[in-house]
């Protein structure tokens, strides 16, 4: 086993970026985590260290804004003087405004300039800052695996969610780019479309039981997505023989998104 292969997840906490971390660990990765945590929530973060090494792996955990430029640099330094090879980068960023964009009440201008480009910031172009901080110290290397998190709601509208929509829709166009450009350095580009998943994020989308409720109709296996079943299908993709699949936006959701 390759003591020195690691795994970056960027929002590894809660959600999707733990359980891909903890899946990952139980296939041999180490997991260098970044997350957003206050003291409150910081025995679950924790537990989910103590889990990977019961797995028998290395940890690196950093409680820092992922989208802070001079946070990001600290971070890359530090994996630099541990001389970790990062084999795989999972971008799972969910902070953003959930605001219309107009509003009807006189005591809600709707969102503002700042809140709809932190979002983006956050959501999709710090994907971008990332791959070129990992290829630019040589923390990535040919065989690479980069994932992004996406939904749905990159293409449909849903109440409050236009600048997470946005930023959904800006990520996977920069996945494509970026797959593009790094093709020559052998290293994959994808977007995960998970189907609705009931974590933490989800539960600050306002109206988010009826989207649950309607999820659980609408998906042919009737019930939803788990953060498990994305977690495997990345260890499933993170394989050395799907070189050749890049670029893509991939359903994970028990074929949710083909049910009208």
């Amino acid at each position: 086993m390759n003591e020195n292969k690691w795994a970056l997840v960027l929002g590894a906490s809660s959600g999707f970026g733990e359980a891909v971390g903890l899946e990952l660990s139980k296939n041999g990765f180490n997991i260098a985590g970044v997350h957003l945590d206050r003291k409150n929530t910081m025995p679950h973060v924790e537990e989910v260290i103590h889990e990977i090494k019961q797995n028998g792996r290395k940890t690196l955990f950093l409680n820092v804004n992922a989208a802070d430029e001079e946070k990001r640099k600290e971070v890359l330094e530090k994996l630099a003087e541990e001389k970790v090879a990062i084999k795989i980068l999972l971008h799972s960023l969910a902070f953003g405004t959930l605001k219309s964009f107009i509003s009807t009440n006189s005591h809600d201008e709707g969102i503002t300039k700042s809140q709809l480009e932190m979002t983006l910031d956050v959501m999709a172009h710090s994907l971008v800052y990332w791959t070129q901080d990992l290829i630019k110290q040589g923390l990535m290397k040919e065989g690479g695996r980069i994932f992004a998190m996406t939904s749905e709601g990159g293409t449909h509208v849903i109440p409050s969610y236009g600048a997470v929509s946005a930023a959904k829709a800006a990520l996977e166009s920069h996945v494509r780019q970026l797959a593009y450009e790094l093709a020559p350095l052998k290293i994959t580009v994808n977007a995960i479309r998970a189907g609705v998943t009931d974590t933490p994020a989800l539960r600050k989308i306002p109206g988010n039981d009826r989207l649950i409720d309607h999820a659980k109709i609408r998906n042919p296996h009737g019930r939803l997505t788990t953060p498990e079943d994305v977690a495997k299908a990345i260890v499933a993709f993170s394989n050395p023989e799907t070189a050749w699949m890049t670029g893509n936006v991939i359903g994970v959701d028990g074929g949710e998104c083909v049910v009208a």
